[in-house]
């Protein structure tokens, strides 16, 4: 990695700005937000099959649904399911990144993770989306941070063609993986893929445990093309254990919610809302979406 320094980097970025028509000059003035709101798969406890399961996310309000690959899901089953339920695929989320990590310090690891990622970005197409969820790296004992850095971007950088060539997004999520830790970072590794398909995946409980969401979304701007939604409760961290921060209902932990969906407005963000909360039957899920459509109109 060719370190940046801050002319640089403020150029890059402007000038990926200006290529993908921002206007970082002037942010957008507030206006109705529109938010797609969808739900993962794996949230749908009811239901004996994909028609089944994408009807009843229908049913209860939702727009559209997540969906994994690589997947044992059948395509034709899938296309089916999203022609008589009516629903869209919000994105697709590469299954494998976790497993074959693209900062391996192993090539043939990271050569099984760049496959898995092209096919989730022609999953992706196939089912009518514009999106994939990548965790780009994991940091830890065996993956010096550095290295976590130059991996992933030379095997995202190998796939951007592809993904240029089906229209679809690589968006980088920010998880706990110890790797690109705030805000400042993910627009720079962002800009550095120099793509207007490499993009970002923003979780917005993912960062209360060490920041504010609202600041994430003023910094990151445009680069957001897909929102996770879910909770963290600081308190529930500090008296029950780190983890267990994520053991909060929608609209009872410590996103602002407020200052978050205003952030969302002023930096000129619509499209889908993901809930990725606890699922469960047909009550769980009517109330994941009557809170999302309680937090999303703050």
């Amino acid at each position: 990695m060719i370190p940046l320094d801050r002319r640089r980097f403020l150029e890059l970025g402007g000038a990926l700005a200006l290529a993908a028509g921002w206007d970082l000059a002037a942010r957008p003035a507030l206006r109705r937000r529109a938010l797609k709101k969808a739900a993962g798969i794996g949230m749908v406890h009811e239901g004996d099959s994909l028609r089944d399961k994408l009807e009843l996310l229908r049913d209860l309000g939702f727009d559209g649904v997540e969906l994994n690959s690589p997947s044992d899901l059948d395509p034709d089953d899938v296309l089916g399911a999203l022609e008589a339920s009516g629903l869209a695929v919000s994105e697709v989320v590469d299954s494998l990144h976790w497993q074959h990590t693209l900062s391996d310090p192993d090539p043939a690891v990271r050569a099984k993770g760049r496959a898995a990622l092209e096919r989730a970005l022609r999953d992706c197409k196939l089912f009518g989306s514009t999106c994939v969820l990548l965790v780009p790296a994991v940091v830890n004992e065996r993956v010096a941070y550095d290295q976590a850095y130059q991996r992933s971007q030379e095997e995202i950088r190998a796939v951007l063609p592809l993904a240029q060539e089906l229209g679809v997004d690589v968006a980088l999520e920010n998880v706990w993986n110890q790797f690109l830790l705030s805000p400042l970072e993910a627009a720079r590794y962002v800009d550095e893929l120099a793509s207007p398909r490499a993009c970002w995946f923003f979780d917005v409980g993912n960062v209360v445990n060490t920041g504010w969401p609202e600041q994430w979304v003023r910094i990151l701007g445009p680069r957001i093309r897909r929102l996770h939604i879910k909770e963290f409760s600081r308190r529930k961290r500090d008296e029950l254990g780190l983890w267990k921060g994520f053991d909060a209902e929608l609209g009872e932990g410590d996103c602002d919610w407020p200052a978050v969906v205003r952030a969302l407005d002023e930096v000129g963000y619509s499209g889908w809302a993901t809930a990725e909360v606890p699922g469960g039957d047909r009550a769980r899920l009517a109330d994941v979406a009557r809170r999302m459509d309680k937090i999303l109109a703050s």
